[in-house]
């Protein structure tokens, strides 16, 4: 195909643009492969796109823009977590979805040690990423502060706090934790055992604040000696189910606030002698594919961790799209969006 462009040069973005009837940032995002974009919008582009012969030159917009064409996926956990919770296969299938249709390269990185951090904080100063994913952060972790000082566009898997400065995407914690309770209690259990989540990530501190405030709303006090904390594994739910059974043997229903810490949980009520739904009534968080394949079936709270993972790249891409065409990102304007998505009680046979 021939260039169109004036004096028979490469035409340019603002040529496009012009043709176009549309911003030169709009261009730009069409081009990237950013979902923000309507279907009219994006004819459009492309059609000048292919009237002008405009082809980018990827390297001289790389090194204009300081950009790299890939996003870092951090998780500050370790590998072993990561591989054995259905959480962040979702997560990340759902970033897929996301840039599939885009030119950007997807790097996944672990960060949990100091040393770790420092390493990778060197390596996205000199601009080696477009922005960044991360995923499962906790109130105490200094890594997202970092990423702020640096500048660099960056969605986050759940705020730390209500007052969080990056742009987030999370589930509905708080909302998904009342309905398990009401569950339970509708079932007729008013010895509800809580399994919570570690209380410096702020989305397992909603699940309890739902817990507590579903049991108040069903009129059943509120009992310490029905709650432990655990780290949403498999073997920390082993272990507290079975510091609640002595403490509390008369529990009649458990709320574990993960799926791996119910399974673990269950093998322990079931070396107890405790039938499961008849004398102990289970439910869990997450309805992963641990849910769907123990036996009994078990209740779950859904949470849409794909939808997650694609929102939190789809904003991320916008973040992107704005500053490459110099506007000033949500966080600098003091306006990040978080995003929260509903969750659904799934009922199966385990309650």
């Amino acid at each position: 195909m021939t260039a169109h462009g004036t004096h028979g040069r490469r035409p340019t973005l603002e040529e496009v643009a012009a043709r176009a009837g549309v911003g030169r940032g709009t261009v730009s995002r069409v081009i990237n492969g950013s979902p923000r974009v309507s279907e009219q919008t994006r004819a459009a582009v492309e059609e000048a796109v292919a009237e002008l012969g405009y082809v980018p030159n990827t390297a001289a917009r790389a090194l204009a823009a300081n950009r790299s064409d890939s996003i870092a996926v951090i998780v500050p956990e370790a590998e072993s977590r990561f591989f054995s919770e259905p959480y962040f296969s979702g997560m990340v299938g759902g970033v897929g979805l996301a840039l599939a249709d885009t030119n950007l390269q997807l790097l996944l990185t672990f960060a949990r040690g100091e040393r770790e951090q420092d390493r990778l904080t060197a390596y996205l100063a000199a601009h080696r990423v477009d922005g960044v994913l991360l995923i499962s952060v906790h109130a105490d972790d200094p890594l997202a502060d970092r990423l702020l000082q640096l500048d660099i566009p960056t969605v986050i898997s759940g705020p730390r706090s209500a007052d969080e400065p990056l742009p987030s995407v999370d589930t509905d914690n708080y909302e998904g934790a009342r309905s398990a309770v009401a569950h339970l209690v509708s079932r007729g259990r008013r010895s509800i055992a809580l399994i919570a989540g570690p209380q410096n990530v702020y989305g397992a501190e909603r699940r309890t604040a739902g817990y507590v405030d579903q049991l108040a709303a069903d009129g059943i006090a509120y009992d310490e000696k029905l709650v432990a904390y655990a780290d949403f594994t498999e073997e920390m739910g082993r272990r507290r189910m079975a510091e609640l059974l002595e403490r509390a043997p008369g529990l009649d229903a458990v709320f574990a606030c993960s799926d791996l810490m119910a399974s673990g949980a269950r093998q322990v009520l079931r070396e107890a002698g405790r039938r499961i739904p008849q004398d102990v009534s289970l439910v869990g968080f997450d309805d992963s594919v641990i849910a769907r394949h123990m036996e009994p079936g078990l209740t779950s709270v859904r949470q849409p961790t794909r939808d997650m993972g694609r929102a939190m790249a789809e904003l991320l891409l916008d973040e992107i799209a704005d500053a490459a065409a110099g506007k000033r990102s949500s966080v600098r304007r003091g306006t990040p969006r978080h995003l929260v998505l509903p969750t659904e009680l799934v009922v199966r046979g385990s309650s």
